[in-house]
């Protein structure tokens, strides 16, 4: 899933993580598929964070992918 969402247009990405239900259930995704496929302790740190903070960590995504073109930590 983490290769699906970075293979969407900038804007795309943006929009789905500024949708509140819908930017936890991306965040969980990804997070969780990026440490499947790479693994490493601030990756799990991240996925464990997401799963109960998704919300909040995905508008502050947003705004990451926003600026720096790709997810915070992932």
């Amino acid at each position: 899933m983490d290769r699906w969402f970075n293979n969407l247009p900038r804007l795309v990405q943006i929009i789905l993580l500024f949708i509140p239900v819908c930017n936890w259930v991306m965040e969980i995704g990804v997070r969780w598929s990026k440490f499947a496929h790479d693994g490493g302790f601030i990756r799990l740190i991240c996925a464990l964070v997401v799963t109960i903070f998704g919300v909040f960590v995905g508008w502050l995504d947003a705004l990451w992918c926003l600026l720096f073109h790709h997810m915070l930590f992932a």
